[in-house]
Formats: C-alpha cells, structure tokens, sequence
C-alpha cells in the first residue's frame, strides 16, 4: 500500500472498498489535487511482482486514449471531426450509401450506426466462445467489412456503442498521417503525457497482470485485438494512469491541452428522459459541485474503470483480475468516486 502524506484516512476507506471486490488481484487509487493514494489485494496469492507495479489491460478505456489522439490531430489541424471516414481511408467500394455519411466525430460518439462488432466476429464468437476472434483479424479485413456493412441506422441520429466503429478511426488516422496507429498514439499521447508504463502490446513475463477463467485458477492468455486495437488494446500501470487522469484534471500547461478539454466538452444526450451525458470519449453523469466523466473497459480476464471529477480535482483508479463477470471492481470504483465528489479535498 502506498498512500500520499496526510492520507491515512482515504488508504483506509480504499482497505474497506477492497473487501468489496471479489477478484483474484486487486487495485485501487485515488489522485485527489495530485496527491495519490495506492492500495492493492485479492484472493489470489500476491505475485512476485507487487500488484500496483504490474500492467493492466484496460480493455475498452482504450477508447478513450484513441479519441484524445483523434482530438489532438483534430485541434491542430490535420483532419477534421467532421471529415467523412471515407475521405480519411483509401477508396473502398461501398455497398451502402449510408456509409458514405459517417464521420470520425459518429465513430468518436457511437453514432455512426454500425453494430458493436461486426457480423463475421459475432458469428465465429457464437461458435468458439472461448476464442478470441479479433486476433488475426486484420485491417485489410476491417475494411473490406466496414465496406459491405449497412448501418443500422441514419449517421448522427441514435447511440449505439461500437467496437466497431472505433476501431475504424485507426486505419483512418493512420491513412491520413502516413504513421500506423501504435506509433502514432506513442507520439502524440503517451510521450507527451509521460506515460513509460503504458504500450499497446504485452511486456516481458513478470510485468503484465494475468487474468483467469471463472473458475479463479485457469490463466487467460494476453489479448491480441488484431485491427481492434484502437477499441480495446491499450494495457497501462496504475501510476501511468493516474498521471493519465491528472492531465485530464488539470490540462493547462500540457502539450496536449486544447485536446483534453476539447474530450471534457459534453455532446449528446440518450437513454430514458435523455438522462445520459456523453463527451467526445467519456460518459459524463451529474455529481455534487459539477459533472463526473468516466469510462469502463474489460477483457476476457480483466476489468478497469476510470473517472474524475474535474470541480475536485480528484480521480479513481480501478483495475482487477477476473474470474467471472461479478467482481464488483467498476461499481466499487465508481462509488468511491461519487462520495468523494462530494468531500472537501
């Protein structure tokens, strides 16, 4: 456990909230006006490397790092949120007029219309449920299915969330820079915030969390997201997160400013009475002095949720290990966030 000077308190609010996760590893963090408070646990036997030093995968929080990269090329000029995507790919023979309307800003927003995962990856996941069909599934291939898929609906006019559709912004940012998307995000997100401990592929054995099956013990391999890297690749370390979050809250004086307050800036509202608030890349919820943003991300072995509260100054941390889909890692994490929105720092 690591906790910042002065903060025994909330390191044993975060002990409690532990107990309330049931997951074979386990942590939690907090950055409250850039302090940090770190705890770690679960069921599992602590491993040789300590938890909070081990790198998660984040699963779809990927998405948010892809539209922080897509807002920065979009603030300085490079392409526009409201290009077409096709103007933004080579040329593809389109099957649907309705494609031709999407733009970056419909797959940044998941109103692009196109359907979580494409058809061919659900059917082969119905099949061999315990593969992981986006490995091997290329970008040549992502193309070629984005170009026979009819959206389900109009551009711009309903929310459905895609995989699908983020996943599409690599290959488009990367047709327009000439850089492939690994790189590109390596330039101009991860070594302009400092991120060292966060990358789009495994490390060496040792420095990676490793997930489970449901029955606690069976390990579940690294997850190779093929041309889905952009939806679900990123895996990071909590204290690059943190520092992550940070940037976030307080952006003035990062090289990335103008982009992490232009993913701030609410955009859509759906669900019930249109209670839902979405920015360019986060879920924003209402909470005490000011709105919340958020997001969540699992793997087939791993769970992570994170979010900040801008008016506090304060941000949560959650990653774990899984062995089934109730580890309570996301609601727990999310609490935390909620009351201490509310406290005074």
């Amino acid at each position: 456990m690591r906790t910042a000077p002065g903060g025994p308190a909330l390191a044993d609010r975060l002990t409690e909230a532990l107990t309330r996760i049931d997951a074979p590893d386990v942590v939690l963090a907090v950055t409250r006006q850039g302090h940090r408070t770190v705890v770690s646990g679960g069921t599992a036997l602590a491993p040789p490397t300590p938890r909070p030093a081990l790198r998660y995968e984040l699963g779809s929080l990927s998405k948010t790092f892809t539209v922080l990269l897509l807002a920065d090329l979009a603030v300085n000029g490079v392409l526009s949120l409201d290009d077409p995507l096709t103007a933004r790919l080579p040329r593809l023979p389109l099957s649907h007029p309705r494609s031709g309307r999407i733009t970056l800003r419909h797959l940044a927003t998941h109103t692009s219309g196109l359907p979580r995962i494409p058809t061919d990856l659900l059917r082969g996941a119905l099949i061999r449920p315990y593969e992981n069909g986006y490995a091997g599934y290329d970008t040549e291939r992502l193309l070629h299915t984005f170009a026979r898929t009819r959206p389900r609906h109009r551009p711009g006019t309903r929310w459905h969330y895609s995989n699908f559709g983020v996943a599409l912004l690599a290959p488009a940012m990367g047709h327009t820079t000439g850089i492939e998307y690994p790189d590109l995000l390596t330039a101009r997100v991860l070594k302009p915030l400092g991120l060292t401990g966060t990358t789009l592929a495994p490390g060496t054995t040792g420095t990676e969390a490793i997930g489970h099956r449901t029955n606690g013990t069976t390990p579940v391999r690294s997850t190779d997201m093929g041309a889905f890297a952009a939806a679900g690749a990123v895996r990071s370390t909590p204290d690059d997160i943190l520092t992550y979050l940070e940037a976030h809250l307080f952006p003035d004086g990062s090289p990335l400013a103008r982009a992490l307050r232009e993913v701030r800036i609410p955009l859509l509202r759906r669900g019930w009475r249109r209670r839902n608030t979405h920015t360019l890349t986060w879920y924003q919820h209402p909470a005490p002095r000011g709105p919340l943003l958020f997001h969540v991300g699992a793997t087939f072995g791993q769970q992570a949720f994170i979010g900040y509260h801008p008016a506090s100054g304060t941000g949560v941390v959650g990653l774990a290990t899984r062995r089934g889909r109730t580890c309570h890692v996301v609601p727990t994490a999310y609490e935390l966030l909620y009351g201490l929105a509310g406290e005074d720092g």
